[in-house]
């Protein structure tokens, strides 16, 4: 018979794997968010032609010999047949426009040559996706410790584990389509509110019970991170717009033309530069309101992410000079698009901090109420 010390230490481990895996995780998704910027800039993207596999192989090949002679025309023809299917998908989910454009786009069934190298990294992305997707089915599982506290915990946790299955049919779709520029931009955005899902459902298990703002304080907070979280998001936009300029000018120029890429980009370029300084002002009012303003109201945690807000915005400004004045170098466009949304992570644990007051783990074990529901 089970005493009822023993329910409570069962409880309170759970809870306990409950933070680590879910930091685990969420720190797993960031990492696929950078690996996946480092698909983009090398151009890796359709380093594997087929989904899941890999030139039809669980494990990819390695040279050209492996591959038929006709491999090219093979997995065109693939990708025109599944192309069909998903357009009239579309359209019968009401979206003419976008089934024409999938089915009209010969693009589409341009084959990229065989590189080893883009292969194998477009690989690794799918594995550390899949490695993500086991992660966080088991957070899910140990989720429902929070279940009587806060059912929103499991529910996100839910939420997310059903997205990253719609991820992976995004992700086929992005490879049926030759990196069709619209569905690669939904594919990061996913990815984004992935990951803020996991953030709020982790978040919200860990106590910041020294926050004592008035209340005239905490309007003045939540509207200045509502101000910053649209700011960022706009410049993550305008950079995803940016980006897809930018891959049509790569594909017209090629890489002997990457000095000339940020010249012929237009003005969503200038525009996103200009924006960066923007979102480095008042993101730096913030971290400076809070530690410099109200420093005695707020807790270590609150401060730290503030102060860790404004470095990592002020590093992201950095690689965005350099991208711009060294013709956009591959190895910095995933540090850029990284940062950026680390810092929204980041927004959305401080406006968490600041409107939701949380119990202590070992608090959570003893009552029985929901708290921040």
């Amino acid at each position: 018979m089970t005493t009822n010390k023993g329910k409570i230490f069962y409880k309170f481990n759970n809870r306990v794997i409950f933070r680590k895996l879910g930091i685990t995780t969420i720190f797993s998704v960031y990492i696929l968010i950078l690996i996946g910027g480092v698909v983009r800039s090398t151009g890796a993207g359709m380093g594997c032609p087929d989904w899941p596999k890999c030139f039809g192989q669980w494990v990819p090949p390695t040279e050209m010999n492996q591959l038929p002679a006709d491999y090219k025309e093979v997995y065109a023809e693939k990708r025109k047949l599944k192309n069909s299917r998903l357009a009239e998908m579309l359209e019968n989910m009401g979206m003419p426009q976008l089934a024409k454009r999938i089915q009209g786009d010969s693009s589409t069934y341009v084959e990229a040559d065989f590189n080893a190298v883009k292969t194998w990294i477009e690989y690794i992305n799918r594995l550390v996706g899949v490695l993500i997707g086991i992660f966080i089915f088991f957070t899910l599982l140990f989720s429902f410790s929070y279940r009587k506290i806060n059912y929103k915990v499991p529910l996100y946790c839910f939420v997310a584990f059903v997205l990253v299955g719609v991820q992976g049919w995004i992700g086929s779709i992005v490879v049926s389509t030759n990196l069709l520029p619209g569905i690669i931009t939904v594919h990061m955005l996913l990815a984004v509110v992935i990951v803020m899902l996991l953030i709020y459902a982790v978040s919200r298990t860990y106590s910041y019970s020294d926050l004592v703002v008035s209340q005239e304080q905490k309007v003045f907070l939540n509207r200045l991170l509502i101000l910053a979280t649209i700011i960022a998001l706009a410049q993550v936009l305008l950079g995803t717009q940016v980006r897809e300029g930018i891959d049509s000018i790569a594909k017209l120029l090629g890489a002997e033309g990457r000095s000339l890429w940020v010249e012929q980009s237009g003005m969503a370029f200038y525009i996103h530069r200009s924006f960066s300084w923007l979102v480095l002002f008042v993101h730096g009012y913030l971290a400076y309101y809070i530690l410099r303003q109200i420093p005695s109201q707020v807790s270590s945690s609150v401060k730290n992410l503030a102060l860790s807000l404004f470095v990592i915005l002020l590093v992201e400004t950095f690689t965005g000079i350099g991208m711009a004045y060294f013709s956009i170098p591959a190895f910095l466009q995933p540090v850029h698009l990284f940062l950026a949304i680390v810092a929204l992570g980041i927004l959305f644990m401080l406006w968490q901090a600041i409107n939701y007051p949380k119990l202590s783990l070992q608090e959570q074990v003893n009552t029985s109420k929901p708290v921040g529901v």
